[in-house]
C-alpha cells in the first residue's frame, strides 16, 4: 500500500478538470472526486478511522456572501441552491442514500488529501456508502461515510470492486514522515513522483513504518513505473 504525491495542477490535469471546490459530484460524467484536509485549521471536520478503513466526510457551507449576510458557519449547510437545485451536498446525499436503501451501487469516490499548502496525497477510491444530517451544536451539517476499497489508482469505473476493505495512511502519519524525509525519496533524493510506502504492511501506519519513495524505489509501485 502506499499513496502519491501530487501538486494541485497534478490533480487537475489528472482528472481532466479544474478542482476548485471540494466536492465534485461525477466530474466529467463519471466518477466523483473529494478533496479533504485533518489539518490543524481545517474549514471541515474530515476524520479518518485509526484503522484507516472508513472516512467520515463533512459537507460543505453555502458560498459567503459578498457584502453583509450571514457568516455561512451559522447556517445549516444547504441541501439546495435558492433556485431549487441540488448543491454538492444534495447529489452526493442522494447518491449515499439510494446505496444505502440498494437502489444503486455506491458511489465510486476517488478522494485527494491535502497535507500542506502545494503538497497533496491521493488516498485511493472508496464507496460512499452513507450519509445524515447531524447538528454541530450550533447548526445541521452533512457527514458523508465512505469505505476505502481496492482498486489500482487510475480504476474508478462503476463496477464495484471486491468487498474487502482497504487502509489509507493517516495525514498526520504523511505529514510526519514527509517532514521527517525532507519532501524526498530517503533513496535517492528524488523530489518527483513520490510516495508514501509502508515499510511492513502487517505492522500498521505508523511514521515508524512508512517511509517517502519515489517510483522507482517503492516496491509497491515499481510495475507502473516502467
Amino acid at each position: 500500500m502506499s499513496s502519491r504525491v501530487l501538486s494541485h495542477s497534478e490533480m487537475c490535469l489528472r482528472e481532466g478538470v479544474s478542482l476548485r471546490r471540494g466536492m465534485n459530484f461525477r466530474v466529467r460524467g463519471g466518477h466523483s472526486v473529494l478533496l479533504m484536509s485533518v489539518r490543524p485549521g481545517a474549514p471541515y471536520r474530515d476524520e479518518l478511522s485509526g484503522d484507516g478503513t472508513v472516512l467520515l466526510y463533512e459537507g460543505h457551507d453555502a458560498p459567503r456572501p459578498r457584502t453583509g449576510g450571514q457568516d455561512p458557519k451559522t447556517v445549516d449547510q444547504p441541501l439546495q441552491t435558492p433556485n431549487g437545485q441540488l448543491t454538492q451536498n444534495g447529489l452526493f446525499f442522494g447518491a449515499a442514500l439510494a446505496a444505502r436503501a440498494g437502489e444503486a451501487p455506491p458511489e465510486r469516490v476517488r478522494v485527494y488529501e491535502k497535507l500542506r499548502p502545494g503538497v497533496w496525497t491521493d488516498n485511493g477510491v472508496f464507496h460512499l456508502v452513507d450519509a445524515a444530517q447531524e447538528h454541530d451544536g450550533t447548526r445541521h451539517v452533512f457527514v458523508f461515510r465512505l469505505e476505502a476499497v481496492p482498486g489500482v489508482e487510475d480504476d474508478v469505473s462503476p463496477a464495484p470492486p471486491p468487498p474487502e476493505s482497504r487502509r489509507v495512511v493517516p495525514g498526520w502519519v504523511k505529514l510526519a514522515v514527509w517532514n521527517r524525509d525532507g519532501g524526498r525519496c530517503v533513496e535517492c533524493g528524488a523530489d518527483e513522483d513520490l510516495h508514501f510506502a509502508l515499510l511492513r504492511p502487517s505492522a500498521g501506519a505508523t511514521p515508524e513504518n512508512v517511509r517517502l519513495l519515489c517510483a522507482r524505489h517503492d516496491p509497491g509501485e515499481g510495475d507502473r513505473s516502467g
